[in-house]
């Protein structure tokens, strides 16, 4: 299977309708790939809290309609990084889109964890409360955004929903480039699958992003990863090597506590 995560950068002096097409035209020169990655909210900047009220758009909107025509012209399965989405009663979240080859929505999943503690999006948006998989022909995405990379709990979720591949769009800043690494590792080793995180580059806001999207191994092996600047990022690996690991390793049988576990 081959995978292309597109590591842009933000840019404070580019329209958002300038970045779409940029980006539109980005996805189809993947033409070829299997799966197509784009990172956390590249529409605004992660970090951009004040544009996100002018710059969120419906689910089906423009941002929706640029993607689906670029998954249609290239042939690829499109996980469009995310974009602040604004529901009919006037909430925000942050929401991931994921197009087929033919170019049909065929999934949105909506943040659970939001960064920012008392401010920033932790105030701006609703939280997700969903878990979401995705079937490809080769393999079972499970989708997760950013901050949720600290959260492991989801991802045994999305392993129950019989995720293999778990991808990660994201808007990770420079200070925690270490983190970013760490724990994208960690996920794919405790899970047993692939990990597909695709940051951004530049500067959202004055927070300088880490870029180094990463593509790891059912085993924690970096298969590629991306420098500090735009940058496509494209990787070969075996989706079979998910089922050959848990065989190999049964770790995940040894499950004592699940998310059901009682809480004290």
């Amino acid at each position: 299977m081959r995978a292309s995560l597109i590591q842009i950068a933000v840019s404070e002096g580019e329209s958002v309708e300038s970045r779409r097409r940029r980006v539109a035209s980005l996805v189809r020169d993947q033409a070829g790939a299997d799966l197509v990655v784009l990172p956390e909210l590249w529409t605004t900047g992660a970090f951009a809290y004040e544009g996100f009220a002018d710059e969120a758009e419906p689910l089906e909107g423009p941002t929706h309609e640029a993607m689906a025509k670029a998954a249609s012209d290239a042939g690829v399965w499109l996980h469009a990084g995310s974009i602040p989405e604004r529901t009919a009663d006037g909430t925000l979240y942050n929401t991931s889109l994921v197009f087929s080859p033919s170019g049909d929505l065929i999934a949105a999943y909506r943040k659970i964890h939001r960064f920012g503690f008392d401010k920033g999006e932790a105030v701006l948006m609703g939280a997700g409360r969903d878990l979401v998989t995705v079937r490809l022909p080769e393999t079972t995405l499970g989708l997760a955004t950013c901050y949720d990379l600290r959260f492991p709990e989801l991802f045994r979720g999305l392993v129950d929903a019989g995720a293999e591949t778990l991808v990660v769009p994201a808007g990770w800043p420079e200070r925690r480039r270490a983190h970013w690494t760490l724990l994208a590792q960690a996920r794919a080793v405790e899970n047993q699958a692939f990990v597909l995180a695709c940051g951004t580059a530049g500067t959202h806001a004055g927070v300088p992003q880490a870029g180094h999207s990463i593509v790891v191994d059912p085993w924690g092996e970096v298969l590629a990863e991306a420098g500090a600047g735009e940058e496509v990022l494209t990787v070969q690996f075996d989706p079979a090597k998910v089922a050959v690991t848990r065989d190999q390793f049964p770790a995940l049988k040894d499950r004592m506590l699940g998310l059901d576990a009682p809480r004290r």
